[in-house]
């Protein structure tokens, strides 16, 4: 039978799918340690991954992580920057440091054939550290003038206003970055965050094609770094939130926008009909939004919402680049989507257009072994496992239009909205 082009295949809705969890393992060091073997791969992924301090730092000093881990390649013991660089160079190897408010640790990835001489050199990143004196004035100068230039960047200055506002000034969560803040990055300050802050409950994900054996002999080495009790929890202050703020720049052709609000995390029950709702409204490149803004009016090259979160706080937001004489008709839009998805049914082509989406992007982030893990890692560090997927695939199956009203309804419905211009 002659295959007709001019038909996209038609989507089948898997009844169901596999998922198997990690194997786990206890290291000497007390870490935990998640494997999944990886049969048609010859590369080893390792992330090695303990606890984010961030938060429990002077504001004033909240760059000291992202310095501590970014010059950890410029040198050890042994070897200095350019040796280090040559090295993993040579033996097809990629260091990677990994930060976030919650978590801080590396990655390594490097072929199965040079993983016993590379692993060497990696886990000695953990203990022998230099943090050259040179190597810290010439990050610090790249870092001010980055500061300066994503001031400039409207984008990225509503972005980070967006989370002050959220937050407040003098939450951790709201700091931007100033160039003073780099002052305050020094050498002994360095040293102190990296013997007695980071690697605190550390886990370690590995991927990769290896034989029992092998993984004992990887588990054996793993297990002797330094692995550090969590010090006290950082009592974090109350968010200070701020509506509106707005920051004119008279030469400017358009404005970026942020609006949003703080949201639910994966652990809470609404959490996937919440996801579905934002998706809905502008979470993919056939949303409400987009249709609206974009396509309708011409008034943006792209608008998205989407869920995110910072540390151990989730929020949604809004965001687009818009010409500046219409961003205020952009911002009534906005809400005049969201009042319409709340209030009018959507039509069953809509919601199986979304379904559909939505369940094949869900399924294509299992395409690989080291998504699998990128997976597990994803649910298991918000405290949920892979009934988590399980759960999503069969709210995506059922879902109706109901369903996703009675969020709109509970989480959007007259709703006071933070709201940042820049442009």
């Amino acid at each position: 039978m002659e295959l007709d082009r001019s038909k996209a295949p038609e989507f089948k809705v898997p009844e169901d799918f596999e998922l198997s969890p990690p194997q786990k393992l206890t290291l000497e060091n007390g870490a935990n340690l998640f494997f999944t073997y990886t049969p048609n791969l010859e590369v080893v992924k390792i992330e090695v991954i303990g606890l984010g301090k961030k938060a429990s730092l002077p504001l004033s000093q909240h760059l000291i992580p992202e310095f501590a881990l970014a010059l950890l390649q410029e040198g050890i013991s042994t070897l200095n920057g350019e040796e280090l660089a040559e090295y993993f160079d040579f033996h097809a190897s990629e260091i990677s440091p990994i930060q976030t408010f919650s978590h801080e640790g590396l990655s390594l990835l490097t072929t199965k054939a040079h993983l016993n001489p590379v692993l060497e050199v990696f886990l000695k990143l953990f203990t022998e550290a230099t943090y050259p004196q040179e190597a810290l004035e010439k990050r610090k100068s790249q870092k001010k003038l980055g500061i300066k230039l994503q001031k400039e960047k409207s984008s990225i200055r509503a972005t980070q206003l967006f989370r002050q506002s959220l937050f407040g000034l003098d939450h951790p969560y709201g700091t931007i970055p100033l160039e003073e803040h780099v002052d305050e990055v020094t050498q002994d300050r360095l040293f102190f965050y990296y013997r007695e802050m980071l690697w605190q409950e550390m886990e370690i994900f590995v991927s990769g094609k290896l034989s029992e054996s092998e993984l004992q002999q990887l588990t054996f080495k793993l297990g002797k770094l330094p692995n550090r009790k969590a010090t006290n929890q950082t009592l974090l202050p109350d968010s200070k939130t701020q509506l509106l703020w707005e920051e004119s720049r008279e030469n400017a052709v358009q404005s970026s926008i942020r609006m949003g609000c703080l949201s639910i995390p994966k652990t809470h029950p609404d959490y996937i009909g919440l996801s579905v709702f934002n998706t809905i409204l502008g979470g993919y490149f056939g949303s409400r939004l987009i249709k609206n803004i974009r396509e309708d009016k011409g008034h943006t090259y792209g608008i998205f919402s989407s869920l995110g979160e910072i540390g151990d706080i989730n929020y949604w937001v809004v965001a687009a680049d818009v010409q500046k004489a219409f961003y205020q008709e952009v911002i009534d839009e906005i809400y005049l989507e969201i009042d319409r998805l709340i209030e009018e049914p959507t039509s069953d082509d809509e919601i199986e257009v979304v379904r559909n989406y939505m369940i094949g992007q869900m399924l294509s982030r299992f395409s690989s072994s080291f998504d699998l893990m990128d997976r597990f890692r994803s649910v298991h560090q918000s405290g949920l496992d892979f009934n988590f997927y399980f759960d999503k695939l069969g709210y995506l199956k059922t879902f109706t239009t109901e369903d996703i009203q009675a969020i709109g309804r509970k989480y959007f419905k007259e709703k006071d909205f933070v709201r940042i211009v820049v442009g």
